[in-house]
């Protein structure tokens, strides 16, 4: 009996690194290509802000859709669905004929990934009680590295005479892996029907909002990252190869933070000295990128990385961390990343707007710098101590 369980966890820690490292690549695999995309598509910075920005909108929007669609449809069937949808939204990249067509395709693209991240955390704490930080921390880590895998893989691919088209198309390979690992993995669970007083009160709670504003303020800096990292140097001469590098090695940096950051943090429910750390790495990080950006690329690229991830895979900690039953701690992370990341989607699209009103990228960088200070203040509030008082829900 041990045996088979042991096996069933190992198969289970498996799907969460196959389903991670495709919950990326779809936003980061353009921008080392976007001179190739926008010539082709007359897409300006406007439209090629949307190409993250609506599937970050629809990823805040789906996380409060998918617990509803989780009791309908069930854990199993749900995944299996949305991974369709991803896949879908990749493969059709193949036949996209203009801007408007592309940006489709990321839509659909989001909403397969909106659900699988509204859903996983719940999972993760229901199946592994014992080891949340330790397995959230490699969900998250997967997550970076997919996108790190996305970033690097298509200048390679168009250097080898594959237009952008089929290079964007060759990540549907990988959801389809995942779709048949989930088809023999994913037990037929049903989920518990939705307590829709649950999320009122949890609306209710200011830590909610809290959560939600540090969560979007710091993605809004990692989409801004992943949409313009690469044209910010482009702009500066560098090739499509050389700035898909420096987007890989923020990548490779955020995953390694997004596993270690939660491993060091696991013998202390006290996150908050950890989640400051990673202040420190985003502010050096975009003040090197809007002060000093040929003074050494890759070392704020990697800073911003290591902040980015780290956050991300210790904020999902903190919020499960509030609440002891995982029916509440997976809603409320649900809630704080459905209202952060619609938070988050505005981050490229401001950043377009300075360009559009400067000339360059600069204030953009110094606008990220800003939100992670005030996330700094937002993270004096995550004392473990004042939890039971933060969110007092009946059991």
């Amino acid at each position: 009996m041990t045996d088979t369980r042991s096996g069933r966890d190992w198969a289970m820690l498996a799907l969460v690194v196959l389903i991670g490292l495709n919950l990326r690549p779809f936003l980061a695999a353009p921008a080392p290509i976007l001179m190739e995309i926008g010539a082709d598509t007359g897409l300006g910075y406007g439209g090629i802000a949307m190409l993250t920005l609506l599937p970050m909108v629809l990823m805040g929007l789906g996380a409060f859709v998918a617990p509803g669609l989780l009791v309908r449809l069930g854990a199993r069937r749900g995944l299996l669905i949305a991974l369709a949808v991803l896949f879908a939204g990749s493969a059709l990249r193949l036949v996209v004929w203009d801007g408007l067509s592309l940006i489709v395709t990321a839509a659909l693209c989001g909403i397969g990934v909106a659900f699988i991240q509204a859903a996983f955390p719940g999972i993760i704490k229901a199946r592994f009680p014992t080891s949340v930080p330790v397995v959230t921390g490699l969900y998250s880590a997967m997550i970076m590295a997919g996108g790190a895998f996305g970033a690097r893989l298509m200048p390679v691919l168009v250097h080898a005479g594959y237009g952008w088209r089929a290079a964007l198309a060759w990540l549907a390979l990988p959801v389809a892996i995942a779709l048949a690992a989930s088809w023999r993995i994913l037990p037929a669970v049903q989920s518990s029907r939705p307590d829709g007083a649950l999320a009122r009160q949890l609306l209710r709670r200011p830590r909610t909002w809290a959560l939600m504003g540090a969560f979007g303020l710091v993605n809004a800096g990692y989409c801004s990252m992943i949409a313009w990292l690469s044209p910010y140097y482009q702009a500066q001469g560098w090739t499509s190869a050389d700035s898909s590098g420096l987007v890989a090695i923020m990548a490779i940096c955020q995953a390694v933070a997004a596993l270690g950051l939660p491993i060091l943090a696991r013998g202390n429910v006290d996150r908050r000295r950890w989640l400051w750390l990673t202040i420190f790495f985003q502010a050096a990080g975009f003040f090197g990128l809007a002060s000093l950006p040929g003074m050494a690329p890759a070392v704020w690229a990697g800073l911003c990385g290591a902040g980015l991830g780290g956050s991300f895979a210790l904020a999902i900690v903190t919020a499960l961390d509030h609440l002891p039953q995982p029916e509440q701690a997976g809603a409320l992370a649900a809630l704080m990343q459905g209202g952060g990341f619609l938070i988050a989607a505005l981050g490229p699209y401001a950043m377009a707007l300075l360009h559009d009103w400067t000339g360059g990228f600069a204030a953009g960088w110094g606008l990220h710098l800003g939100c992670v200070l005030a996330t700094a203040l937002l993270y004096l509030r995550f004392d473990p101590r004042h939890y039971p008082v933060a969110m007092p829900l009946a059991p």
